[in-house]
């Protein structure tokens, strides 16, 4: 009971990391929209959660590590992934002439479509914990 129990906070553990990371993601697309040469970056939230749900991640877990070839080197991580998130390139519906692919109305919908999942986990979490306090409570 308590290993199903742990197993599904888990998953919403994991679920609202991932959405607030996407949202990191996507407020950063919004910032640069006027960069030029930005590339609008973005991730599968489902297969990133199905990934991280089957294999777990651990603590501070990274994408690629960079080899040091001497103590006095600085850990580094290669650019590829951000928080062991594989990264990938949004293709731009129109791109613009300074090479920016930041489409504004897209970044904006997915930033509010992201914010209200994870309304809707945190919600579910909190109805959850609480269906578990009320059945954990004594009747009077």
């Amino acid at each position: 009971m308590i290993d199903r129990l742990n197993a599904s906070l888990n998953v919403m553990q994991h679920s609202l990391n991932l959405r607030a990371e996407r949202q990191e993601v996507l407020s950063a697309n919004i910032a640069n929209a006027d960069t030029p040469g930005y590339k609008a970056r973005d991730f599968d939230f489902k297969s990133e959660l199905d990934r991280v749900v089957n294999q777990g991640r651990a603590e501070g877990q990274s994408g690629l590590s960079l080899s040091m070839t001497s103590s006095r080197h600085i850990p580094a991580q290669a650019g590829g992934s951000v928080g062991g998130i594989d990264m990938l390139y949004r293709n731009p519906t129109q791109p613009s002439l300074d090479g920016n692919t930041v489409d504004m109305d897209m970044e904006r919908v997915n930033f509010a479509d992201n914010a209200v999942h994870y309304q809707a986990d945190v919600q579910f979490l909190t109805s959850r914990l609480q269906g578990l306090k009320n059945a954990m409570q004594r009747e009077s």
